[in-house]
């Protein structure tokens, strides 16, 4: 099983008078910056068998950007990716199987809580994802197992929209952030 997870691109600020949080949009550049970043990722990351997003406008919209860039995906909304936890979360994902490769769009700090449950690290050495930047986990012994990073692209440098990311197998460092 492999697990792309992706935070929302650069959206509206929260407070903003009238928007509710629910329905803040993305920022013309954090529409960009994830376009471009998708870019990167859908071309060194099969695409993935399932999309699932978080149902608020922020992620709805990364989603969306997500499925055009590569292709043949439709959005699959699922709530505990806004206001679940870790488990209602592994259990969206149990219902896939265990072989699927799939893409998740969410929020922090639940993304990078799943991040480091996947990974194998205490919430002391939790990950952080920049908005729009993402994770792909290979887990190939299925959610069960202790995952590795294999990538961490950088929307904020279009002309290396990724790069790679150390491994975690026990012993290497678990510090790194993600951006």
């Amino acid at each position: 099983m492999k697990l792309l997870l992706i935070r929302h691109a650069a959206a509206v600020p929260r407070g903003t008078p009238g928007v509710p949080d629910g329905e803040r949009q993305l920022t013309a550049d954090g529409e960009a910056e994830f376009r471009s970043a998708a870019g990167g990722l859908a071309w060194i990351v099969d695409p993935p068998d399932v999309l699932l997003s978080s149902p608020l406008a922020r992620a709805r919209a990364t989603a969306g950007i997500a499925a055009r860039t590569f292709g043949r995906l439709e959005p699959r909304i699922e709530p505990a990716l806004a206001h679940g936890t870790l488990e209602t979360i592994l259990a969206a994902l149990a219902s896939h199987g265990s072989t699927a490769t799939m893409a998740l769009v969410g929020h922090e700090p639940l993304l990078s809580a799943l991040l480091a449950r996947l990974l194998g690290v205490s919430d002391s050495d939790r990950l952080g994802f920049e908005k729009g930047g993402a994770a792909l986990v290979d887990l190939p012994d299925g959610l069960a197992s202790v995952g590795t990073a294999r990538l961490v692209p950088r929307p904020e440098d279009p002309e290396d929209p990724c790069r790679p990311t150390r491994e975690r197998d026990g012993g290497a460092d678990s510090g790194a952030r993600i951006s």
